[in-house]
Parts: structure tokens; C-alpha cells; sequence
């Protein structure tokens, strides 16, 4: 890859990113896209991993849901030096997406979710539930677009961003953006970055649950919020533990 073909941080979907971890990434990684097509009237559910823990890891995914069809996506990102899952949606009328996504780890890594959804026919719905937790200098970020044209009324859409920062040297961004030209909708979105409750702790170990199962049990509570869509009770358990695996890491 040249420099020329880089993204910049004047790019906004890039802004947050670690772009000096791109510098070896082959070109063709940027036009390598996943095509996810749901038909009319079907349902699609896909599950990710991000725990590649190289330089840089990047997964595209392109959704296109046809009329009365749903589509579930679900990630759990560990990764390493940077590692980026972007999605773009187009939703037909009718139709609904599905997003849960959890972005965990330490280190000095940065882990991120970049959304797009395009809403251009009426009655369809999204909704997006991201969970954030870092520790060290780790970031985790959510860059969440909803776009809504004139003509797409009826149009119920929604994100919602929460982090929790284990660590003063760790960071969450948190970025969206509602773009509507239709007047009869529902959007929302919301983002909140803390601390673990330290009330709950107080109250886990009055009653004789060790430190780090305690916070095991917050964090698990937390983050499960991103799957509670997932229908299939093993995978979401999977997912899960997929996640809470890498809170091994900072003991």
C-alpha cells in the first residue's frame, strides 16, 4: 500500500482510528467486502470474531435486507494493535437489522466499531447496542450513522453506546450521527463512558463474592445487554465468553 491510498484522520469515519497500524495493510484489503443479501421475508443471524493480533485487522461487511426480512449481526472485538469492523445497511421497506457488539481488552490497542445504516424505504426499523470495555491504554470506539430520506416515513431506528473504562489511561469515543429528512419517525441515540459501579462491588463483596468475581459478574451483566437479540441461547453464551476470556489477561 502507498501512502497516497491511506485513509487520513480528516476522514470522518477514520478519525479515532490507528492509522500508523495500516501502513503494511495490502491495498486489497480495503475492497475486500462481505455481501450479506437477506431475500424477502427471510431471516439472516451471522456471529463475528475480531482477535487477530497483528498490526491491523479490518473486516467489511455489506448488508442488503429486501422487504419483511431481518438481519442479526453480532461481534465480539479483542484485538490487537488495531482492529476495525465496519458495516453498511440498506433496509427495505418493512425490514429490520440487528446489531450487537462488544469491543473488550487492554494494552494499547484500539478496537471500533464504524456503522452506516440507509434508510430509504418506509416502515422498516435498526437498532444497534454497542458495549465498550478497556482497560490500560487501550481504546474502544463506535461511529454509528443512521441515515433516513423524505420518503422513508415510519422509519424506527436506534444506537446505543456504553462504556466502562477499568483503568484512568483508557479511552471510549463515541460518535453519532442522525441524518433525517422524514418527519414521522422514531430515532434515538445515546452514549454513556464510566466507571464500574462501585456500589454493586460493595454490595457482591459484603455478601462474600471475591473481588474478581465480582467485577466478572458486572462486567458479564454489562456487555451481555449487545446480545440479548441473539435467539440462540449457546451461541450467545458463546459470544459471552468469548469476551469475559480476555479479563484473564489483567490479572
Amino acid at each position: 500500500m502507498t501512502h497516497a491510498h491511506l485513509p487520513t484522520l480528516r476522514d470522518e469515519e477514520w478519525r479515532y482510528g490507528n492509522l500508523a497500524a495500516l501502513q503494511d495493510m495490502d491495498v486489497a484489503a480495503f475492497e475486500n467486502w462481505r455481501d450479506i443479501d437477506v431475500a424477502a421475508g427471510e431471516a439472516v443471524t451471522q456471529c463475528f470474531t475480531l482477535d487477530h493480533q497483528g498490526d491491523a485487522d479490518l473486516v467489511r461487511v455489506r448488508v442488503k435486507i429486501g422487504p419483511n426480512a431481518r438481519c442479526s449481526l453480532f461481534a465480539v472485538n479483542t484485538g490487537g494493535r488495531y482492529s476495525r469492523m465496519e458495516i453498511v445497511v440498506r433496509v427495505a421497506t418493512g425490514g429490520h437489522f440487528e446489531f450487537g457488539g462488544v469491543t473488550i481488552g487492554g494494552g494499547d490497542a484500539t478496537r471500533e466499531f464504524v456503522t452506516r445504516i440507509a434508510h430509504d424505504e418506509p416502515g422498516a426499523s435498526s437498532n444497534q447496542i454497542v458495549r465498550a470495555v478497556h482497560w490500560g491504554k487501550a481504546t474502544g470506539n463506535f461511529l454509528g450513522r443512521i441515515d433516513v430520506v423524505r420518503d422513508a416515513q415510519k422509519t424506527n431506528a436506534a444506537q446505543d453506546f456504553k462504556a466502562i473504562l477499568l483503568e484512568k489511561g483508557a479511552t471510549a469515543n463515541a460518535k453519532p450521527e442522525l441524518e433525517i429528512f422524514a418527519d414521522d419517525v422514531k430515532c434515538a441515540h445515546g452514549a454513556a463512558i464510566g466507571a464500574l459501579d462501585q456500589t454493586a462491588a460493595f454490595y457482591m463483596a459484603a455478601r462474600g463474592l471475591p473481588p474478581e468475581l465480582a467485577r466478572k459478574l458486572q462486567i458479564r451483566a454489562f456487555i451481555a445487554d449487545a446480545f440479548v437479540a441473539l435467539d440462540d441461547e449457546a451461541a450467545q453464551e458463546a459470544m459471552l465468553e468469548q469476551a469475559l476470556a480476555v479479563l484473564e489477561e489483567r490479572k
